[in-house]
């Protein structure tokens, strides 16, 4: 868990992204699956060339990871909630605690009136009651504010 809690500083130095690395990212965004030759004839690359360029975005940790996206609703994840958490002390070295609520799907520490924001995913709001008590029992942590989410227009993928 220790490795997946950390903070992310990719250097591209040495190593920009051109216009071919940002095509095939957009297109790996819309569809993963998508086999290196299809990414390859779409961006102009043959299959090799194609799964070489794929293969050294991951070494440089421009692509993390290969995911499902899953429509919250469809499992049962309904309430979608930000929190801003305010501590009384610094607790930008308890993302393993936030890890360790599950209905958390990102923490953040932050600048301004709160020290963290974490996304939360429920199937209730008592669920997420019950996440607001948990994250409030971690050390340093002194409130909670939830803004619930009615209606999302978009999310979208980084912009590579």
């Amino acid at each position: 868990m220790q490795n997946e809690i950390r903070q992310i500083n990719h250097n591209t130095e040495g190593h920009p992204l051109d216009d071919i690395d940002r095509q095939l990212l957009e297109l790996l965004q819309q569809d993963a699956s998508r086999p290196y030759a299809a990414l390859g004839e779409a961006v102009g690359l043959s299959a090799g060339a194609t799964h070489e360029r794929v293969r050294k975005l991951r070494e440089r940790g421009v692509i993390r990871r290969t995911t499902v996206e899953v429509d919250p609703a469809a499992v049962g994840r309904d309430v979608l909630a930000f929190v801003m958490v305010d501590s009384t002390r610094w607790v930008g070295d308890s993302g393993d605690r936030f890890a360790a609520v599950p209905e958390i799907q990102e923490a953040h520490v932050i600048a301004g009136s709160a020290s963290v924001l974490v996304k939360v995913r429920t199937a209730t709001t008592q669920q997420l009651q019950d996440v607001l008590r948990r994250i409030y029992a971690i050390e340093g942590v002194s409130g909670t504010q939830a803004t619930v989410v009615l209606e999302t227009f978009f999310e979208r993928p980084v912009t590579p």
